[in-house]
């Protein structure tokens, strides 16, 4: 399109009063923003990976300290600030990274632990070619302020990157730095460095990790860093949930053994005080099993989620083989992966478990309905031939009340007419009373029946 016709074209609109043409030339319409748009667009853009420069050491400390610690950690982080003249991070950060002169710090908190990364971006110590770890990164910090860290260290890691023109060191070299030949490594990041670690702790109570880069630019040693570091995190956390998988294993054993007993006897049953006893017993189970799943769920839940994020991080690496050393998937898979099955079963075991004591429940308690509806319709006939009794005897006893009041009331006639007769007027007493006796019942009957049936209207 020419500018000509460009300009054609924004004339019509304008003319037309399209919207968005003259807004434009006239500048962006003011618009209200959500109050989390912000927040939410720098989301993504949070905790990035330190750029960093060969050769450079660091050491990275997880402490659990569980949920709600974040104060706790930030304010010992401010502590650290005011001794080095640094500015504080902002009240309510997750996350902090500042220089400190001679070392770096980073910050990051999580739900239930926060890690603390110090990195030293100098050259390596004179020894640092036959032993690259021999002065850590940690050593930078204060000790005083270091043993007052929140929450109890539950990762270690020395990370030690050589630069590209540090030879990279023999397999003799390694088995010396790692303590054995039982590490693993490969070639990562699209061969631009080779990454080395035992996944053990040493003497000196830490993990390491070596990195020789080829090739990387800062961004990129950082993420590589990054990467090691979260992998080995995530994977302690991860099995975090193993013990608690062994420890409810014994526990599980018990209930299912009592299921299988209750569901033996719910076809053998004789009365309703036995299927009462043995649903008190099947409910005391099923409180047993949703006990040790409220205590597992959380645990296990994060077992999922950490050793989704530990293969997540592996993939990042792409990594290539070295002959005749494992991989790292390698090594989590023949490691960590069967540990988080062992968790995964025990969770559906409890999960088939919780499933089956409800079967059981909904069908001892539909036994015992259907016999307390037997029940019921027993008692319900009985009343009803209680009713019916009761009935006859009423209309027993209301025949027998009519044949009393008459019988008085034909008494109170024959008085009556003997006095008649005794003051002189022709009546024959006897022929009176057989006459009224007739009409005497029939009036006795008649209001017998009008009471009972005002009775029976009132109620």
């Amino acid at each position: 399109m020419t500018d000509g016709a460009a300009r054609t074209i924004t004339d019509t609109l304008n003319r037309a009063g399209a919207p968005g043409a003259g807004a434009a030339m006239a500048g962006p319409r003011p618009l209200r923003d959500h109050p989390l748009r912000q927040t939410l667009t720098n989301e993504v853009h949070a905790r990035p990976p330190e750029a960093l420069t060969s050769p450079v050491r660091a050491t990275m400390l997880a402490m659990l300290s569980g949920e709600g610690a974040a104060e706790a950690d930030r304010r010992h982080l401010e502590a650290l600030c005011d001794w080095a003249g640094v500015v504080r991070p902002p009240q309510g950060a997750t996350h902090h990274s500042a220089s400190f002169g001679s070392f770096h710090l980073k910050w990051e908190r999580h739900t239930e632990f926060s890690t603390w990364t110090v990195f030293r971006p100098s050259a390596m110590p004179a020894n640092a070619v036959v032993d690259p770890f021999v002065e850590p990164a940690l050593h930078a910090l204060p000790r005083d302020w270091l043993a007052g860290l929140p929450g109890e260290l539950l990762v270690g890691i020395h990370v030690a990157v050589l630069s590209p023109d540090t030879p990279e060191p023999s397999p003799n070299m390694m088995a010396a730095m790692f303590g054995s030949e039982s590490y693993v490594g490969s070639r990562i990041a699209g061969r631009s460095a080779t990454a080395w670690t035992d996944f053990r702790i040493h003497g000196d109570g830490f993990s390491r990790m070596l990195v020789a880069d080829h090739s990387m630019t800062p961004r990129q040693t950082g993420r590589v860093v990054q990467r090691l570091l979260e992998i080995e995190t995530y994977r302690v956390l991860a099995l975090l949930a193993l013990p608690m998988a062994r420890g409810v294993l014994p526990r599980i054993g018990p209930i299912e053994a009592g299921l299988s007993e209750v569901t033996t006897r719910i076809a053998s049953l004789r009365g309703l005080q036995d299927e009462r006893d043995l649903l008190d017993r099947l409910t005391l189970l099923a409180a047993q099993t949703e006990q040790i799943a409220a205590e597992t769920a959380y645990r296990f839940g994060a077992a999922r989620a950490y050793h989704e994020l530990v293969e997540r991080r592996i993939e990042e690496l792409r990594e290539i083989r070295i002959e005749g050393l494992q991989t790292v998937q390698e090594f989590m898979d023949r490691r960590l992966t069967p540990a988080i099955r062992t968790c995964e079963a025990v969770e559906e075991r409890l999960d088939s478990l919780s499933q089956r004591v409800a079967r059981a429940s909904t069908l001892l308690r539909t036994r015992v309905e259907i016999a307390v509806e037997g029940q019921n319709a027993e008692l319900l006939q009985s009343m009803d031939r209680r009713a019916q009794l009761q009935l006859r005897l009423q209309e027993t006893v209301e025949g027998l009340s009519v044949v009393a009041i008459s019988y008085y009331l034909v008494g109170i006639v024959g008085y009556a007419a003997k006095g008649l007769k005794g003051f002189g007027f022709k009546v024959d007493p006897d022929m009176l009373v057989g006459v009224m006796i007739p009409i005497v019942i029939a009036f006795v009957w008649s209001g017998v029946r009008r009471i009972r049936k005002v009775l029976v209207g009132r109620h």
